[in-house]
């Protein structure tokens, strides 16, 4: 990573910090703001939150072409304006009318910037210190969320409307400001020819014939394909269930106060802030797959846990005991996520491609983020056994689909750090401290030498550290 790329991976942490501090804002409070302040009624206020998965259906499949013809920078700033002009709209508006295409306005603006911002982390990244990348950017969403939810709350008064005007006018600055910083961000002129170790070439030589792009293009990588199935159900269990079944499961099955209910997430938030570059360390030097097939383990203790609540509805203590370590268990998992799977959809995308990749995947998120909830909803609060039983039978696909998914990975692909070293192995041995001092400067980990390396030749095997790889 060079200096000018390092200046704009953190101008673009930064500018995403600060829109998830915004964001902070009003994501707790915006159902109370339609249905109450603005007196809609409940059932828009829940159409304005379904509204936001349709507006992200409807652009991702275009997001993405759009990403890769004109560069993500247009795009990031395009979908910032739209998120704060429909954050004001929401703010202001008085009818149901208004009110819905305030909420399509701001949830297409919104799914933009998505896949917007991770092409440009990939565009300022290496494989070395791309998980890294990842992993702050996961760590500042949620501590941007959690910070802005905390203030949010001291402010809001369900009997002063202005205060929630206050919310959103700050929520709309904040994307200002991200559109703003990404304006300023000086990105490489073209995606480098490669996107990692995989060797995924962005065209081919003189003469050769173009590549073949699109879906069809997307559609023939099985290793992208098994990770979007992947995704899916990953997101069906843990994102699709947060708001929605679990919370029913918690209220019904487990008789969780709401107050009990809100320790809860908050304990999810608290191991994600606290424990991510903790366990940063342990998997970035692990297989990708593996780390996974991991999550889907932890994740099927979480609703073991869950399951054991609704059991001990009676004994409140310990029902909320089983339910905090419900939440805190998927924030574990969550962690380890974040440095494995965004990455990993950019090694599999070749250079052209980057963005449709990012935005295929984003969409299968928002999918599973719509039907998570439809499903979840009811089930969680009536058919509480079946319910825990196919989140169950869930999680443990994940660990499936993980192992299934590292046979139709590349050694680059799936653990592109030990990939680095094996490649270095060959390289001249000054080509070799360069790269060290480079990954030394991003706050990536080191790529160890051998001793024994002598200057003007070629690096001897460059060995591992022990216990740093899988």
């Amino acid at each position: 990573m060079t200096t000018a790329t390092g200046a704009a991976l953190r101008r673009i942490q930064t500018g995403n910090a600060l829109s998830a501090f915004g964001n902070g804002f009003t994501v707790p409070f915006l159902f109370v703001y339609v249905s109450q302040v603005r007196d809609l009624g409940a059932g828009t206020a829940g159409t304005v939150l379904a509204l936001f998965a349709v507006a992200a259906l409807v652009v991702l499949p275009f997001t993405g072409r759009a990403i890769d013809r004109r560069g993500p920078l247009p795009v990031a700033v395009a979908g910032a304006a739209l998120a704060a002009v429909g954050s004001l709209g929401i703010a202001l508006s008085t009818t149901v009318p208004a009110t819905f295409a305030s909420a399509v306005v701001f949830g297409a603006g919104v799914s933009v910037i998505q896949p917007a911002l991770a092409t440009m982390i990939v565009w300022c990244s290496a494989p070395a210190n791309r998980s890294r990348a990842f992993a702050t950017q996961f760590f500042l969403n949620n501590l941007g969320l959690g910070v802005g939810g905390l203030l949010g709350g001291l402010v809001v008064d369900t009997d002063r409307p202005s205060s929630f005007l206050l919310l959103f006018g700050i929520e709309a600055a904040m994307y200002v400001v991200l559109g703003a910083v990404a304006a300023t961000v000086r990105l490489p002129a073209v995606p480098r020819a490669e996107t990692g170790y995989a060797g995924r070439p962005s065209g081919g030589g003189a003469g050769s014939a173009p590549a073949p792009g699109g879906l069809r293009a997307l559609l023939s990588d099985r290793a992208m394909v098994t990770l979007c199935v992947l995704g899916f159900v990953m997101f069906f269990a843990c994102y699709g269930q947060f708001e929605s079944g679990l919370s029913a499961y918690a209220v019904e099955a487990s008789r969780i106060s709401p107050a009990a209910l809100g320790a809860a997430l908050a304990a999810n938030t608290a191991v994600i802030v606290l424990a991510q570059f903790v366990v940063l360390r342990l998997v970035e030097r692990r297989r990708r797959s593996r780390v996974i097939a991991v999550v889907g383990l932890i994740w099927t203790v979480a609703w073991l846990a869950a399951g054991v609540s609704g059991l001990v509805a009676e004994r409140h203590a310990l029902a909320v005991a089983a339910i905090v370590s419900t939440y805190a268990l998927f924030g574990l998992g969550e962690a380890m996520l974040s440095p494995t799977v965004a990455p990993l959809v950019a090694d599999l995308a070749p250079a052209r491609m980057v963005g449709q990749y990012n935005s295929a995947f984003a969409l299968v998120k928002q999918l599973a983020l719509a039907v998570g909830p439809a499903v979840g909803g009811p089930m969680g609060a009536t058919l509480h056994l079946p319910y825990i039983a196919m989140l169950v039978l869930c999680s443990l696909g994940v660990s499936v689909l993980a192992l299934l998914l590292g046979r139709r990975l590349t050694e680059a692909q799936d653990n592109p750090l030990r990939a680095s070293v094996l490649v270095a192995s060959s390289m001249p041995l000054e080509t070799v401290r360069e790269a060290r001092a480079a990954v030394a400067a991003s706050g990536g980990p080191p790529l160890p030498v051998a001793p024994d390396a002598r200057a003007g030749g070629n690096a001897p095997e460059v060995r591992d550290a022990p216990g740093r790889c899988a």
